[in-house]
């Protein structure tokens, strides 16, 4: 049984693949964080390997190991210290050329492959020009602008979209047990990831961070040109944590041009409808679709090398005043 949420047409285009005997050698998985690209991969894998005839059905040995993480053939590879080094991928190709130990196939899944340093993934190609017998690549990404066109055009490019939000609150009810309410405000929360969806139930700490990066966002509002730059200044000292502020952001600013725009769409952040409401007033529909595009820009700069800090000074002086 497909453990993953939503993406019907991806499982079903794989579980194509395998009945036809037509599987690629290496697969690219693209979507947002935590959306279920590498759910969707060890699934995959647990269908390739499975000794039972509905694959994956989960309770063999081999889908049981995979699921632990301790199938010999399947290895997950991410990134340590931020990067996915060439090392990591030299050890990758020692293993390949090796038969499988105990499964049909050997398969490698190589998570946030926009992490890869430029050495890592030149040295990859030479694997994704001639793929060894028995063995499957599945990378995932976030980001396709950030990857190597050489690798993107030796890979069937698989991209996961969002679950909708029903979809995600009826699996945080009925696979985690979570209460009506809040499986409703985590999946609103969450964009469609469920992956976030099911982090947040489980550690408060995480709702905690954002309710304080909303605040100071909102502080930020009504603050002066120091006070801008000096949040710049600390933000940028965090860089591994900027993209998810920013995407929250987003989701803010987003909500506040549905409520000028008078949408029918419910809002991400329902738990602060009122706060939302309030701040709209205060705006206008130019100035809101204005800070939108500043975001966009800034997070596109930021996945392209811009200067962090600088980047993020132009941003918050762009912030419009109530």
């Amino acid at each position: 049984m497909w453990q993953v949420v939503g993406h019907e047409w991806t499982v079903k285009l794989l579980e194509r693949s395998l009945a036809n005997g037509r599987t690629a050698h290496a697969y690219l998985l693209l979507g947002l964080p935590q959306v279920g690209k590498t759910t969707l991969a060890l699934n995959f894998a647990q269908a390739l390997n499975c000794l039972d005839e509905g694959k994956p059905c989960g309770q063999c040995r081999s889908c049981l190991k995979i699921a632990h993480g301790n199938h010999p053939d399947v290895r997950v590879i991410e990134a340590v210290n931020g990067t996915i080094k060439i090392d990591q991928i030299r050890a990758m190709q020692r293993e390949v050329a090796l038969s499988p130990h105990e499964g049909r196939w050997k398969v490698y899944i190589i998570r946030q492959m926009e992490r890869a340093t430029t050495e890592a993934a030149n040295c990859l190609l030479k694997t994704l020009e001639e793929p060894p017998a028995q063995v499957i690549l599945i990378l995932t990404a976030s980001d396709m602008d950030q990857l190597l066109p050489t690798i993107i055009s030796r890979c069937q490019v698989l991209n996961l979209r969002p679950p909708s939000m029903l979809l995600v609150q009826k699996a945080l009810e009925e696979r985690w047990e979570i209460d009506s309410e809040r499986a409703r405000l985590l999946a609103r929360l969450s964009g469609g990831r469920l992956g976030w969806a099911v982090r947040a139930s489980e550690d408060e700490a995480i709702l905690r961070k954002r309710e304080r990066r909303l605040g100071e966002m909102i502080e930020l509002m009504g603050q002066g040109r120091v006070e801008r730059l000096r949040h710049a200044q600390h933000l940028s000292k965090s860089p591994e944590g900027l993209r998810e502020v920013l995407d929250l952001w987003l989701s803010w600013w987003r909500d506040l041009l549905l409520i000028k725009g008078d949408s029918s769409t419910e809002v991400t952040n329902v738990d602060r409808e009122a706060t939302l409401r309030s701040q709209a007033r205060g705006y206008s529909l130019i100035q809101v679709w204005d800070f939108i595009e500043a975001l966009r820009t800034a997070v596109w700069q930021l996945e392209h090398n811009a200067n962090t800090r600088l980047t993020l000074e132009v941003l918050m002086l762009s912030l419009p005043v109530p």
